[in-house]
């Protein structure tokens, strides 16, 4: 009963999208695989998706980024939050080792979380990561305050990295130095079939009117600029946050009987940031991408080249999306030609295949 410590960062439900497929493609080549999943991501994102026996222990791996909303991020506080993980980080990895030896598991699989990959280390169970940037990478693109020394901080997440005995760069991804072996692997993605005519008949949508999903990410948008928005007609918005009362264009996809990946596969447009989930699944469906970019994110720039060769994306500013100035982006997206077909989404098989080999 081959048992994988799996730990994910909680930094938004992204990294936790990325492992699932990879562990239910490991589930057909493994017999009796059971997973211990280490992470603060609610075990309720788990339910329904991962096909094989697990539990949860909630307990941190990182910080990722502190962020106000799914757009800003608060780079001093992120700092100070990677400091004080830091200056507990023995006390931390004991922690790790203690619980390892207890679990004795057959593998550890980090996604992205650090910590994992040291721990296992010293414990003497292989260690894998699974990329599609580290840490190290996005920190490398803030200022610190003064009060921080960041090339110690730094230096201290490559060192805990270069432990894995292998990583696995899931395409696609920013360039990475810090590990010994690195293998690529193709896009992890598992798009839901159509649900298309259900959900405009569950709409009730006049002739011509288009559908734009809206879901930047498990880090909640709260508000839009809903008083311009009501106005612009030939749209029905659906939005993965609140909706007023009573408004005619928008609708929360929680009143909607379907799943936010069924809802990728059936809209006209898809308006989000350039996360790796939500992109990499739009560009394999072929549906059109309104994008707000943060450009202070370490894998934006290769996320937005990989929908620029195989996608169809329009980006938005962020001005003008919080002013409600959607109307050119969205008429602009629809009427892009296809270009070539994608990468195939053999990420999650690439992955099983090569962790496998460690069971």
């Amino acid at each position: 009963m081959p048992l994988i410590w799996t730990a994910i960062s909680g930094h938004g439900f992204g990294h936790a999208a990325q492992v699932v497929p990879v562990l239910n493609a490991l589930d057909r080549l493994v017999p009796d695989l059971h997973v211990l999943l280490r992470t603060t991501v609610p075990a309720a994102f788990f339910q329904d998706r991962l096909s094989i026996p697990w539990e949860i222990n909630a307990v941190q791996q990182d910080i990722g980024c502190i962020q106000h909303g799914p757009m800003t991020i608060d780079v001093e506080a992120t700092w100070h939050e990677h400091h004080r993980f830091h200056s507990t980080w023995n006390e931390r990895l004991q922690a790790e080792v203690e619980a390892m030896h207890a679990a004795a598991p057959d593998l550890v699989l980090a996604d992205t979380p650090y910590l994992a990959l040291a721990a296992g280390r010293r414990v003497g169970i292989p260690t894998v990561a699974l990329v599609s940037f580290t840490w190290d990478l996005i920190l490398c693109e803030y200022h610190p305050p003064p009060s921080i020394d960041p090339r110690t901080l730094i230096e201290s997440i490559r060192r805990a990295y270069a432990q894995a005995d292998l990583a696995l760069r899931i395409a696609p991804a920013p360039p990475m130095t810090i590990f010994k072996q690195l293998i690529d692997i193709g896009p992890i993605a598992e798009p839901a079939h159509s649900a298309r005519e259900r959900l405009i008949e569950s709409l009730q949508l006049t002739p011509g009117e288009r559908i734009v999903l809206i879901g930047f990410g498990g880090i909640p948008l709260t508000s839009l600029p809903f008083d311009i928005l009501e106005s612009l007609t030939g749209y029905r918005f659906l939005f993965d946050g609140p909706v007023p009362e009573g408004s005619k264009r928008f609708i929360s996809t929680k009143s909607l009987p379907f799943s936010f990946k069924t809802l990728m596969a059936s809209v006209d447009v898809i308006m989000t940031k350039p996360g790796y989930g939500t992109l990499v699944e739009a560009v394999t469906l072929r549906t059109p991408m309104v994008y707000v970019r943060r450009y202070n994110f370490g894998d934006e720039q290769p996320l937005v080249d990989y929908l620029r060769r195989y996608g169809r994306g329009v980006e938005l500013s962020f001005h003008d999306f919080v002013h409600g100035r959607w109307l050119s982006a969205l008429e602009e997206v629809v009427d892009l030609t296809l270009p070539v077909a994608p990468p195939p989404p053999t990420g999650a098989g690439d992955a099983a295949a090569e962790l496998a080999k460690f069971l």
